[in-house]
């Protein structure tokens, strides 16, 4: 599933930042080296991450 479109992030990219420790959406863009532009994958992005956290 894509998450961002201006971005072209996908669910899996997002999944793999929380694996290595993004607590936040702006880290996650920060650690793919991308910035949020339009900001409404932000809530998705969120939802993900948090998944991913309450998982490990």
């Amino acid at each position: 599933m894509v998450v961002c479109v201006c971005n072209a992030i996908r669910e899996s990219d997002v999944r793999n930042c929380a694996r290595g420790g993004c607590t936040t959406p702006c880290q996650a863009f920060r650690s793919m080296g991308r910035q949020p532009k339009c900001g409404q994958c932000a809530s998705i992005a969120r939802a993900i991450i948090d998944d991913e956290r309450a998982a490990a």
